[in-house]
């Protein structure tokens, strides 16, 4: 495993995305502790397209327009879904205090779903991970497993990062009525493109 598999994970792990949004605006409305859990919803929304891309599964929504429709058009309604609920002053960006664990739940929930309903990543890896197993390693399940495993922990690391630098001006945010209704219509505005962004693609 070298630097030709982790400079372009690297890229593809900080380039802004769902679940970087949902991380930062988390972080930004709950803190620390709730970012975290953010973090790690997302990186375990990674193992079903990671298992998908292994067992070949993700070889259906490559060649099944219907299948690769439907679930793409599921997470669009996801993520138009986390926009308005971005809007409400007691939705998903709400400002808690004291995070209880139900809450901790609910967000790890919610950033799991970000990313399990994303048609995309699941070919993205069918695409991605084979490139860097040979054609004669002895355990390519092995190989690619192992690759699968850096990749999730190099996102959630990152997605920590991201989360945390959130947190940290979080007081200064809260302090400021009118910056959150802004970053409330910035990160529902956010979503909506990516949404869009998610209906417009093709296989």
């Amino acid at each position: 495993m070298g630097l030709e598999f982790l400079i372009p994970s690297f890229i593809i792990v900080v380039s802004p995305g769902t679940g970087v949004v949902f991380t930062l605006a988390t972080g930004l409305t709950r803190g620390a502790r709730a970012s975290i859990a953010a973090a790690f919803g997302c990186t375990i929304g990674i193992v079903p397209h990671m298992a998908a891309a292994i067992g070949g599964l993700a070889a259906i929504l490559h060649t099944s327009a219907v299948a690769f429709h439907t679930f793409k058009y599921v997470g669009v309604a996801y993520l138009l879904y986390m926009a308005w609920n971005a809007l409400r002053e007691n939705g998903a960006l709400r400002i808690e205090g004291d995070i209880g664990q139900s809450s901790m739940v609910d967000i790890t929930i919610k950033a799991i779903l970000i990313n399990i309903l994303n048609p995309k990543l699941s070919i993205f890896f069918l695409a991605f991970l084979p490139q860097f197993v040979g054609a004669s390693d002895p355990h390519p399940l092995l190989r690619m497993l192992s690759l699968s495993g850096v990749f999730m922990l190099m996102t959630f690391v990152v997605f920590v990062a991201y989360g945390l630098f959130a947190a940290s001006v979080r007081n200064q945010v809260i302090a400021r009525p009118r910056i959150l209704t802004w970053l409330r219509r910035t990160f529902a505005g956010a979503f909506v493109a990516l949404g869009v962004k998610l209906a417009l693609a093709d296989r």
